[in-house]
């Protein structure tokens, strides 16, 4: 029940404020504002206009006066007036209420993005309809609460299983809004996340969000805030996010996450080189590369693990003298940096020949140091022992890592060519036009995590995120809300469980194995939105009506009877125009069932899934 709904109720049973049968607006707000003690003893009798209106100072309750006030004078509550069609059915224009509080949340009640992380072309778009819309703290009252979860899977080399125990550190793939799935995660990994990696949709233009211009590039920057708000909450004190983006919004991301992350927690902007070659056909210039934004949830304890060193830089250590100190490969005995210290005579052992620096340079070591080199054999005079002095380099003594740069080229971390050809070798059904390299993710993965952390993409995509942390014995977690989690990302992880040979299986050596967990937010008012898309006729979308003013997932907004007197108006909207106008009809905060809402019976959770609620939660 929302709100709204509780306090129109509880108010109705005091009779001072009911008038010709209908509660009257001036006389509730004059009795709030003159704090009557029965009014106030009226709201305090409900925990969730009490937690709203009063504020807990030491164990006394004090009663937010002016907050109560605006919600009352606000025209979602009580209307009483419609001028246009949305205000004759009762969704009024009016955000008086809005505008006075810092607490707005911007809701993607039915499609996450309409993009697969990465997309940037407008052949590229998709069918799916983006709906959105700006949503007060009254009407978020449960939106953002615990999600039950159901139809549970778990996957390993022995297929499918239905009846298992669900294991603190299993790997989950959940469907459903990010958002929504986000906050549902806060009950079980909050301050767990070591890694978070995202390749949000870049909002690039018409591809991208489908709003009015004026709106576009706010809107999607309400959308990135609401969810690094919570991914905030997620990271682990020594862990980090890396967010895939490009030019478009790069910038305008990093003042926005300065502010959630700290802006003296921001690490570093790494350039990936995302093509191999310029598109000749750009207009201006091509675009070759992608911003990695690095933040740390505390950069001052936050460090990224050393890059191994590759085959190539060690190729240089070609020499052994069998004098078990291993490999070395040679250097430059002189320095540029003049000392007198270093000026003396070199003689090489086996020839007694003398070397002495060119005028005004020096050897890079003293006398003393040189007396060492000679005695521990440091020194290396040629091939056949009678050339010049150079100095040792052993392999053992170098670091043994390589610290991150921040220009990543496609020769070390793959291009979308790559992520393409290794999505598309996998046979699946669904195409996805820029995927990101496993490659790129393995040295992600590598800088930033350890085995057995826990991964978090919840921008799951095609699961390459899911697919390499599988492959490097991470833990991890993906979300992702478009149908596609079905045909594309869950077989893809079968297939890494089976064995997959593809992306950077040669690498680790991957032969297959591990497991994952496959569930999904508990579906409710979300059905409606499902119908609603797949609509393409008016008639279809008045039987929905239909269904939707029958039962409580109808937003509290809504007048079904004036919805009813206006239909010949509604039916002259376009299709695009009602399917609009239906979604937003649909009560937010009844899209899944709350995880406290798992036992009522309306909602037809199986004791299987009401079990795995129970471990997933720790109840």
């Amino acid at each position: 029940m929302t709100l709204l709904t509780q306090l129109t109720e509880i108010l109705s049973n005091d009779e001072r404020l009911v008038i010709n049968g209908k509660l009257a607006k001036n006389k509730i707000v004059e009795l709030a504002l003159n704090l009557d003690p029965s009014l106030l003893k009226l709201l305090l009798s409900n925990e969730q206009l009490k937690n709203h209106f009063f504020t807990d100072v030491e164990g006394i309750l004090i009663f937010d006066k002016v907050a109560f006030q605006r919600f009352v004078s606000n025209k979602s509550f009580l209307p009483d007036s419609f001028t246009q069609f949305k205000n004759k059915i009762g969704l009024s224009a009016d955000n008086h209420y809005l505008t006075e509080t810092n607490d707005i949340v911007l809701s993607w009640p039915y499609k996450d993005c309409i993009l697969e992380g990465g997309q940037t072309k407008e052949d590229q778009k998709r069918s799916e309809i983006f709906w959105n819309e700006t949503l007060a703290p009254e009407q978020v009252d449960t939106l953002l609460a615990p999600k039950a979860l159901q139809n549970f899977v778990k996957y390993d080399e022995n297929g499918e299983h239905k009846d298992f125990q669900l294991e603190e550190n299993d790997n989950l793939i959940i469907k459903g809004n990010n958002l929504l799935t986000l906050h549902t995660l806060k009950e079980r990994f909050r301050g767990k996340v070591k890694l978070i990696y995202i390749d949000p949709p870049y909002n690039t233009g018409s591809d991208s969000f489908g709003y009015n211009d004026k709106f576009n590039h706010s809107t999607w920057l309400t959308f990135m805030n609401n969810r690094l708000n919570v991914a905030n909450e997620l990271l682990s004190q020594d862990g980090s996010i890396f967010i895939n983006i490009d030019d478009d919004e790069a910038h305008y991301l990093k003042v926005l996450a300065d502010d959630i992350f700290g802006r003296e927690n921001f690490v570093a902007n790494v350039v990936w080189q995302k093509k191999y070659s310029p598109q000749s056909d750009a207009k201006w210039f091509s675009d070759m590369h992608d911003h990695i934004l690095v933040y740390a949830k505390d950069k001052s304890i936050w460090r990224p693990n050393l890059l191994p060193r590759t085959d190539k830089q060690n190729k240089a250590y070609k020499y052994n003298d069998n004098d078990g100190k291993g490999l070395y490969r040679t250097d430059n005995v002189l320095v540029k940096s003049f000392s007198k210290t270093g000026v003396f005579a070199i003689i090489n052992p086996n020839t007694n020949e003398q070397f002495f620096p060119p005028e005004g340079r020096c050897w890079r070591f003293n006398k003393e140091t040189y007396g060492n080199l000679i005695a521990n054999n440091g020194l290396y005079f040629g091939k056949d022992g009678k050339g010049a002095p150079q100095l040792k380099r052993y392999l053992n003594e170098v670091k043994q890592g390589l610290t991150p740069q921040t220009i990543w080229f496609y020769d070390e971390v793959g291009h979308t060519q790559d992520a393409k050809k290794e999505v598309n070798t996998l046979r699946l059904p669904e195409g996805f036009e820029t995927p990101k390299p496993e490659s790129l993710l393995m040295r992600i993965l590598t800088l930033g995590s350890n085995v057995n952390d826990v991964v978090l993409d919840f921008f799951g995509g095609s699961g390459t995120t899911a697919s390499t942390a599988l492959k490097m014995k991470r833990n991890f977690v993906t979300c992702e809300q478009m149908d596609y989690v079905n045909t594309t990302t869950v077989p893809r992880l079968k297939k890494v469980v089976d064995g997959d040979l593809g992306g950077i299986s040669e690498d680790v050596s991957w032969q297959g194995g591990g497991s994952f967990v496959y569930c999904e937010l508990t579906e409710l008012a979300s059905k409606y939105s499902d119908r609603i898309e797949l609509a393409n006729t008016n008639e279809e979308l008045l039987n929905i009506w239909n269904d939707l003013k029958q039962n409580s997932n109808l937003s509290y907004k809504i007048n079904p009877q004036g919805f009813d007197k206006s239909i010949q108006d509604f039916s002259e909207l376009s299709i695009e125009e009602q399917k609009s106008f239906l979604i937003e009809a649909i009560d937010k905060n009844q899209l899944y069932v709350n995880y406290s809402e798992i036992d009522d019976e309306t909602n037809d959770i199986s004791e299987q899934d009401k079990k795995y609620n129970k471990q997933f939660y720790g109840a």
